[in-house]
């Protein structure tokens, strides 16, 4: 996988300066509010459009283990980090089998835990183990479910036919059964913001499911993430011109935590959004990672900057 493809095949290589010569936008570290833990790229399905091409043979991220998770959680408690939130994302977490343990050790240590899942059936065969995790930390542990689109055909679209009847049926599980739990959806389809969560608001009418579509935080729209599409590269003038603060993008205050295959320890990245790049590797401790990162990435200006995306729950 080529992590730096654009139309504009010049763009994004020098990691402090643009093409044009001015110097790079940057963001310092803040401070770490979230840790992500990539539990790996497999997936039970095959997204058309995965900024990570998680799915059933791709393994490119292995499985974390919670023997592996643990030595970080120390650190942050040792060091007095002041994190609030361990994020889990993949591939699809349930299928990672320490996935359960994770949270246990998460939660049992006053940490809030968030997992992205496609509610589908590898977190459906949890729901035993869901259920005594929250029946013992209620809402410190959050769920959020991908749904792309209100219309089953435009989220079949990007998920595969057959998709959408098991996603509900995970929805409507984690909201019957009074789990904290909120919805992320997609905007590729050009509709406004009013419309969207409109539509999405009528799902969860229709099928009894207690989320508030017109808040931000519980129905969360992610922009479009292509790196095909020739997006402008940030430089430090665009902060005041965009009237954006680097203070509140995702590196500025998270890291995430992968395993890549024929590696053996885990070792951190910048954010989410980038695994795979080398360029954006941090480190193999929380330490060690707490620094400046360089915005050398269309999905930089796309999602984080121009598009005012943010993974975490709050």
């Amino acid at each position: 996988m080529n992590t730096k493809t654009n139309t504009s095949k010049k763009k994004f290589q020098d990691p402090y300066n643009t093409l044009s010569g001015d110097e790079r936008a940057y963001v310092d570290f803040e401070s770490l509010k979230t840790l992500w833990v990539n539990t790996g790229t497999l997936c039970n399905i095959e997204c058309i459009n995965c900024y990570i091409e998680s799915g059933p043979r791709n393994d490119r991220l292995m499985y974390i283990k919670a023997s592996e998770l643990s030595p970080f959680l120390n650190e942050i408690e040792q060091d007095l980090l002041g994190t609030s939130e361990i994020g889990f994302t993949g591939g699809e977490p349930f299928m990672n089998r320490d996935i359960i343990p994770m949270l246990r050790d998460v939660l049992s240590r006053d940490f809030k835990a968030l997992v992205l899942t496609n509610a589908m059936r590898p977190m459906q065969n949890r729901k035993k183990e869901l259920l005594a995790l929250k029946n013992r930390f209620g809402d410190k542990l959050k769920i959020r479910v991908s749904v792309d689109h209100y219309m089953p055909e435009k989220h079949e679209q990007e998920r595969g036919k057959g998709s959408w009847g098991v996603m509900i049926e995970g929805l409507k599980f984690l909201s019957n059964e009074g789990f904290n739990v909120d919805v992320a959806g997609r905007t590729p389809w050009q509709e406004n913001e009013e419309d969207i969560r409109s539509g999405y608001c009528e799902l969860f009418t229709e099928n009894k499911i207690s989320i508030n579509a017109f808040d931000p935080v519980a129905l969360t729209l992610f922009p479009e993430m292509d790196e095909n599409i020739d997006v402008p590269e940030i430089t430090t003038a665009c902060w005041d011109i965009l009237g954006v603060s680097p203070k509140n993008m995702m590196c500025a205050n998270s890291r995430m935590l992968v395993k890549r295959k024929h590696e053996k320890k885990p070792v951190l990245t910048a954010c989410t959004l980038v695994p795979y790049d080398k360029e954006f590797e941090m480190g193999n401790t929380i330490g060690d990672s707490l620094k400046a990162v360089w915005l050398n990435h269309p999905h930089c200006a796309a999602f984080c900057v121009l598009g005012g995306g943010a993974c975490s729950a709050s």
